[in-house]
């Protein structure tokens, strides 16, 4: 086998920094936009006293007021870099450029198309985001293609165990009918492309994602990578809710799957919190969108009985790292919350 030229490190590897994106407006989070704001900044200030932040707003205005903003929050400022960037939202887990290693120890950004998680029309500032940070961070950026053609591909949609493996769904890469991303490309050419782009050799594809997810079957709601051969996936005990099947399939497909060496992967199975609705929408509540820095692990809280046993699986998995909740009621009104916002750079 030939060896990889480019490796996507695992997220729990060492970071340079984490990159978040200020919201500007708040159409994803109508009604609520204030109350976003300062659950950013706590975002913020619970990131910086682990590692670095680079944090991407919309203008120099707009730096001057989050900047007073995380001063009254007694945030580390001195933790924080900015990029001017306008942006249409603050998911830079899927705007963002995927930041891998290069054979010769360098790093490389790349840029797969962001076409709105195809469903939504206003992306346009976005597509500027990966030429933003590797202007930034002084790296190249590569735009990822396919016979010929730019690849549409969210960073929610993969998670990778830096040996090799990647964990993704078909509901979100195969479906053809619902928010297509690259019509008619077969899983051999989702091969082909993870492994000459990220130096994967073996993909483990789940069903479906969860309720509620308008990105169609994002991974980073149902199915983490926490070591390079253990996975937290999401059950749902009560029967009558639509995701008790959907993850009970996927539950039965990492039991069985293997990873790259051919060896068992261990499933570690973390409770679902319970039915968040808001208006006329089920909102895709998850435990599995945790954000994972240098020190520590950031967990979305809802109010719910679940919250604790869910950091204290948590606890037991990362036992070098903080487990930290973090209220995320107003956040999923959002459709994503910690992992999504965020995106590791990696050193």
């Amino acid at each position: 086998m030939n060896t990889p030229t480019r490796r996507l490190p695992a997220e729990w590897e060492k970071h340079q920094a984490t990159l978040l994106a200020f919201p500007h407006e708040g159409s994803d989070w109508p009604g609520k936009f204030t109350a976003i704001k300062w659950a950013l900044i706590e975002i913020i200030r619970k990131v910086t006293e682990y590692e670095p932040v680079v944090l991407i707003l919309k203008t120099d205005r707009h730096r001057k007021e989050v900047h007073s903003m995380l001063t009254k929050a007694h945030a580390d400022t001195s933790q924080l870099s900015y990029i001017i960037q306008p942006t249409n939202r603050s998911w830079m887990r899927d705007s963002a450029p995927v930041i891998v290693k290069t054979a010769n120890g360098k790093k490389e950004a790349l840029q797969f198309r962001f076409n709105g998680w195809a469903k939504y029309p206003n992306y346009r500032l976005d597509k500027q985001v990966p030429q933003a940070i590797s202007h930034f961070l002084d790296i190249p950026l590569t735009q990822v293609l396919y016979k010929g053609k730019l690849v549409v591909l969210e960073g929610g949609a993969i998670e990778v165990n830096g040996s090799g493996t990647l964990i993704t769904t078909e509901e979100c890469l195969m479906d053809q009918q619902k928010q297509v991303r690259n019509a008619g490309f077969t899983k051999q050419d989702y091969i082909n492309i993870f492994s000459d782009y990220l130096g994967i050799s073996h993909a483990i594809w789940l069903d479906e994602g969860i309720e509620g997810d308008d990105t169609h079957g994002h991974i980073d709601d149902i199915c983490r990578f926490v070591n390079r051969n253990t996975v937290v996936a999401c059950v749902e005990k009560d029967t009558s809710d639509p995701n008790h099947r959907k993850l009970s399939e996927n539950l039965l497909r990492l039991q069985e799957a293997r990873l790259e060496d051919r060896s068992k992967l261990t499933v570690v199975e973390i409770p679902m919190p319970g039915r968040i609705d808001f208006e006329d929408l089920r909102l895709p509540a998850s435990y599995a969108n945790f954000l994972i820095t240098n020190g520590c692990v950031l967990v979305p809280t809802f109010n719910d009985k679940n919250d604790l046993r869910a950091q204290g699986i948590l606890k037991e998995i990362f036992p070098g790292r903080e487990v930290i909740g973090i209220h995320a009621v107003d956040l999923i009104w959002g459709m994503g919350t910690l992992h999504c916002l965020s995106r590791e750079i990696p050193v």
